[in-house]
């Protein structure tokens, strides 16, 4: 596949066409044991580790013998351990691993020492074949074993919306099942007990990401930069679309070089643990955190009740899953009639947290949805915006020492960080200014501070002969599945806004930056988007 995509095909007038636009078209890689060429991947037995834990490797690699090396990463990457020359051995391996598992078992095992600083650790396994070194890497976090001494911040690894895009497998929560590899098929359980796919991790920092930075000329087709980089470069179509390399390590890099100090849990901690976060100040979320459980909510909702706030540079908050089997599998339907727990337990079933038997709207925990218009700056949704957001609340604290006025943009393409997913509100203009409806949930006190336009998907102007990334055609069926009779607020043109916001909630406050984009904002050292950051976490660094 070339750069350019190539142009879209004339069809006559009349002439029937069925929607050939998904971005699941045959070539992209998706990793499975049997694929071909030199096989090494590993996994580990949970992603969290205290100091003096055993760590269990899982290891499947065709080559004969095999190394594994442990790397903490940051501004310097350092290596801690490694072993070489460990005996390969390949494994059967489920068709449906993605969902059960794969089962390999533990090939190799070692302990967390106590002089390996809490962080964020890449486990690399290697193997040489025909001249040429072949890695895959997983991941591994230690734990602070005395929270909320060493430093009042806590970053919360989004890592339920990692396990919806990993097609590790061959499947994930959009596409890979079926026999037409043009059709998105997902599947509804999948599994943390396998490898992660290609570049979640570990990639080129000249890796595209998924909003596009380039305006497109006039008559231009719809570019998705990440994805046909993906495609040309032998990587997960979904590698910008969660986790480490794209969101988290950009913002973990910045707070490095700033000085700035914090604790690492992941989204399984803080379900598996209600106390988890109550040692800290403030709980940080990065990037893209589209899919929770209700114990997740629950246990953010009275952190921040207690005097525990919340500083979200993320976006698209949509989506209510399980974990079930030990928390080994996640477990998503999207569409609530397809949930065996539809008609038992509706407040249960995964699907938007919008839907009224949920009663619990996301807008009630982060201050915003991914449900007011969700897509900025991606494909042909809004390709031409400022991809910044424009300042409605110059005064408002974040924005301090900024010399921001009202009507500014910070943050504009080339930089876009207000771009792929949004989070926005059902909002009113007075004098000018933005205030929440409260239709969709929103907290009565939520200042809005910035906004940007949004849309909720791609409209197809080419008879489905162009891949699109986000057709609105899917949204629209999704949503009438979801609604019926469909709200007011979702009445009209499917556009909206993305929106930066802040309130308090019991003794404690939220900052929801609203956009999966903000980190690249901190990587291009954008000074606006910088210096609001630094604002939160100073103001966020004392409870109450």
């Amino acid at each position: 596949m070339s750069d350019q995509l190539p142009a879209a095909v004339a069809v006559p007038e009349g002439t029937p066409v069925t929607p050939r636009y998904a971005w699941s078209i045959p070539g992209f890689v998706v990793e499975r044991p049997g694929m071909g060429g030199p096989e090494a991947w590993c996994y580990t037995d949970k992603w969290t580790y205290l100091p003096g834990e055993e760590v269990n490797v899982h290891t499947h690699t065709t080559a004969d013998r095999y190394s594994l090396t442990l790397v903490r990463d940051g501004v310097t990457p350092k290596v801690v351990w490694s072993v070489a020359d460990l005996p390969g051995k390949a494994h059967p391996t489920a068709d449906d691993a993605y969902a059960a598992g794969c089962r390999w078992p533990v090939a190799h095992s070692f302990t967390i020492d106590a002089a390996w600083k809490p962080g964020f650790y890449i486990l690399v396994i290697a193997v040489e074949a025909d001249g040429r070194r072949h890695e895959r890497e997983h991941f591994l976090v230690i734990r602070e074993p005395r929270p909320g001494e060493r430093t009042p911040y806590v970053l919360v690894l989004t890592t339920s919306t990692l396990t919806a895009y990993n097609d590790w497998g061959g499947a994930n929560a959009y596409r890979g099942l079926g026999d037409d590899p043009w059709a998105d098929v997902p599947s509804a359980r999948l599994s943390t007990q396998r490898p992660i796919a290609r570049g979640m991790i570990r990639k080129p920092d000249s890796a595209p990401r998924s909003a596009n930075p380039e305006t497109p000329a006039r008559g231009a087709l719809p570019r998705h930069p990440a994805y046909e980089w993906a495609h040309t470069h032998g990587y997960s179509r979904h590698h910008a679309d969660a986790f480490w390399a794209t969101y988290e390590r950009p913002f973990a890099l910045w707070a490095e070089r700033e000085g700035i100090e914090f604790d690492i849990l992941t989204q399984h901690d803080i379900h598996q643990d209600p106390g988890s976060l109550t040692p800290y100040a403030c709980a940080i979320f990065v990037g893209h955190d589209e899919y929770w459980t209700s114990e997740m909510r629950d246990t953010v909702d009275a952190f921040v009740d207690g005097g525990g706030h919340v500083a979200r540079f993320g976006g698209n908050y949509v989506w209510q899953v399980r974990l079930e089997d030990d928390d080994e599998v996640q477990v998503c339907y999207k569409v609530p009639q397809d949930d065996p727990l539809y008609e038992e337990n509706p407040a249960k079933v995964t699907t938007a947290w919008d839907w009224p038997p949920i009663d619990r709207p996301g807008a009630q925990t982060m201050g915003l949805t991914g449900l007011a218009g969700a897509y900025n700056r991606y494909g042909s949704a809004a390709s031409r915006s400022s991809g910044g957001f424009t300042v409605y609340r110059p005064r408002h604290w974040a924005l301090e020492d900024t010399d921001l006025g009202y009507g500014d943009v910070f943050g504009a393409a080339p930089t876009c960080i207000a771009a792929f997913e949004v989070d926005g509100c059902d909002f009113t203009f007075r004098r000018g200014l933005p205030y929440p409806t409260g239709a969709d949930g929103t907290p009565d006190d939520l200042q809005i501070i910035a906004m940007c336009p949004a849309v909720f998907g791609e409209e197809d102007r080419w008879g489905g002969q162009v891949p699109l990334g986000a057709p609105i055609a899917e949204v629209h069926g999704i949503m009438a599945l979801l609604f019926d009779p469909m709200p007011d607020r979702f009445d009209g043109e499917a556009y909206g806004s993305g929106m930066v916001a802040e309130f308090t909630r019991g003794r404690g406050g939220v900052f929801c930056a609203g956009t999966t984009e903000w980190v690249n904002g901190l990587r291009l050292r954008d000074e606006f988007t910088e210096q609001i950051t630094r604002n939160v976490l100073r103001r966020y660094a004392v409870r109450g």
